[in-house]
């Protein structure tokens, strides 16, 4: 018996040692067991002095099951004894895993190298989060994990979906040899380096994204100008074709647009200018500059139509009125599109500058200066190497996309994507992960039988990308927020990694139900793990600050109690490791 209680205060109760403790081992962050009747109450030890013990309340055992949390405390005459083997194992699980519905995860620095295993359901169906300092071993652990959920046991889970995106191009060293060591294992890395590729490059096919994945892509920062985008993505499988239902829209468009400039009350030099614009970049071959107008006696082109006198009058306006009006057909509607008509950058481009002119941005000074903005910055991407991102060879929808992602050069189904985003700026990183997490929980939306097909999504330097940005302003929703909010249900799964937890979306964090927690030094991260982390105690708190690179603290719902744990070195290792200075320098 380790002696007899003193004093209860709060969760916190303090014994009287009978044992000599300094012929002890060290006892902190081991556990102990108040046994009192019938009732066995479970605590952490959390200081020791030569004669005193301080015990934080964990948790009871109830019919030898060890239960988190409690409705009672143990009395003065509670027998106080050091936690068994037996009770350990209903507390931290067995350390022989049966069966698949466990891996390993890593081993007890506090129980002499204790095998910790957990719960692939408890874990891997809900979000969780790993945290911790550059170099605390954030991309070790997950390399370590995911090859103990692929190569570490018997059990393949060969119907896994998981989605890496990989902002430093440091795991594909580390899972590219899944396959050798299980040959039931697929993995897949797409690049995203277009000078130098060695895998696959990324793309994504254009005509499957909607008004919002567009606005990530042109950096929209204001809601107003939303509704140009879904013109022009209404416009742009109709400017395809040149059907006559086509032409009457294009001719609408134009027609309308040069009515406003002929009533904008402008000068006549500028509304002439400005017609000829229109008229050079927008035409049909019924609507253009050297369209004939007819009248008694004499043909004139529009464009002569347009001659401005010396007295500063465009004489035949009346005229030009009466020919451009025929072209303007009310009720017509433009559908939205279905993804069925593939379409390039430089299609998109076009059907923009038509919303433009569609929107009046030539008769209004103020919807020029929020709407241009998007024209430059999709003309600036068409005609950059990131448009190969969204120059995709061939006709496919976003099923077969999808799938597609999942297929490996051999046929057979992969369970591991890698997206290698290192070559690319922030802003399309940014996008980028936006728009396939989007893709990938509407294709699950869209599932008739709910959850049937899980994605793991774990997103690499998360504070980068799950942010408190504008999108709740601006679009209504942040997708992952939404994910990690309505995901679950839908078996679309959020895993975050990052150094900067205070940076992350604050609503994306607290829906992470699963912990893993590395060295963390900076106060403010530490402060926002304490806000937003539930049963984060002070000792704790304390510990994540001395925790060796490797080591960390687990904590959720996949666990009963937070456990410290040592996790063992991948094999191979990401390609993490810091510059050898020593080799380089000399």
């Amino acid at each position: 018996m380790l002696g007899k209680i003193i004093s209860i205060n709060g969760n916190d109760i303090e014994i009287k040692l009978d044992i000599d403790i300094t012929s002890q081992a060290n006892l902190i962050g081991l556990h102990a067991v108040f046994e009192d009747d019938k009732s066995k109450i479970v605590g952490e030890i959390i200081d020791v002095s030569k004669d005193t013990m301080k015990i934080g309340i964990l948790g009871e055992f109830i019919s030898n099951v060890f239960l988190p949390g409690f409705n009672k405390k143990p009395s003065f005459k509670a027998t106080v004894r050091m936690i068994n083997m037996e009770e350990l194992a209903s507390m931290f699980g067995p350390q022989q895993i049966k069966d698949n519905t466990q891996i390993y995860l890593g081993l007890s620095t506090v129980y002499n190298n204790y095998r910790v295993n957990v719960d692939v359901n408890q874990f891997f169906s809900n979000h969780f989060a790993i945290l911790g300092n550059t170099g605390s071993g954030k991309s070790f652990t997950v390399s370590r994990m995911l090859q103990n959920v692929f190569v570490g046991s018997s059990y393949v889970p060969l119907n896994a979906n998981i989605f890496l995106f990989d902002a430093y191009g440091e795991y594909d060293h580390a899972l590219g040899e899944l396959e050798k060591k299980n040959p039931l294992v697929r993995y897949k890395n797409y690049t995203t380096n277009l000078i130098y590729p060695d895998r696959e490059v990324l793309c994504i096919p254009l005509w499957l994204l909607d008004t919002d994945d567009i606005a990530h892509l042109l950096g929209v920062d204001a809601a107003n100008q939303l509704p140009i985008i879904t013109k022009a993505l209404k416009l742009v499988t109709l400017l395809k074709s040149d059907n006559p239902e086509v032409i009457s829209h294009k001719n609408d468009i134009i027609a309308r647009a040069i009515m406003d400039i002929l009533m904008s009350g402008n000068d006549a030099s500028k509304i002439r200018d400005q017609i000829v614009a229109v008229l050079t970049n927008f035409n049909t071959t019924d609507l253009n500059l050297e369209s004939k107008i007819v009248q008694p006696g004499y043909i004139r082109t529009l464009k002569q139509c347009l001659f401005v006198d010396k007295g500063g009058k465009i004489q035949e306006i009346e005229l030009v009125v009466s020919f451009v009006s025929q072209f303007m057909i009310e009720g017509l509607e433009l559908k939205d599109p279905d993804g069925s008509i593939p379409y390039t950058l430089a299609d998109l481009e076009k059907a923009l500058d038509f919303a433009l002119i569609s929107e009046g941005v030539l008769k209004s000074d103020k919807v020029f200066d929020y709407a241009n903005i998007l024209s430059v910055r999709l003309h600036a991407l068409a005609n950059s190497d990131a448009a190969s991102y969204f120059n995709y060879p061939e006709m496919i929808t976003r099923e077969m996309f999808i799938r597609k992602l999942l297929t490996s050069l051999d046929g057979k189904k992969c369970q591991i994507v890698n997206f290698n985003i290192n070559y690319v700026d922030d802003r399309m990183a940014k996008a980028i992960t936006k728009i396939l997490s989007k893709m990938l929980f509407e294709f699950s939306l869209s599932l008739k039988q709910r959850a049937s097909i899980p994605f793991h999504i774990i997103i690499e330097e998360a504070h980068r990308y799950v942010q408190n940005d504008k999108d709740t302003e601006i679009l209504g929703y942040n997708i992952f927020d939404r994910i990690t909010k309505e995901g679950r249900k839908y078996g679309v799964l959020l895993g975050l990694i990052t150094q900067r937890p205070s940076e992350l979306s604050e609503t994306t964090i607290s829906q992470c139900s699963n912990f893993i927690i590395l060295r963390t030094l900076h106060p403010r991260d530490l402060e926002f793990i304490r806000n937003m982390v539930p049963n984060m105690s002070s000792k704790i708190m304390e510990q994540l600050k001395t925790l060796m690179p490797g080591n960390c603290i687990v904590f959720g719902t996949a666990f009963k109690v937070p456990i410290a744990l040592r996790l063992e070195k991948p094999d191979p290792e990401p390609l993490s490791n810091n510059a050898n200075i020593v080799n380089l320098w000399y």
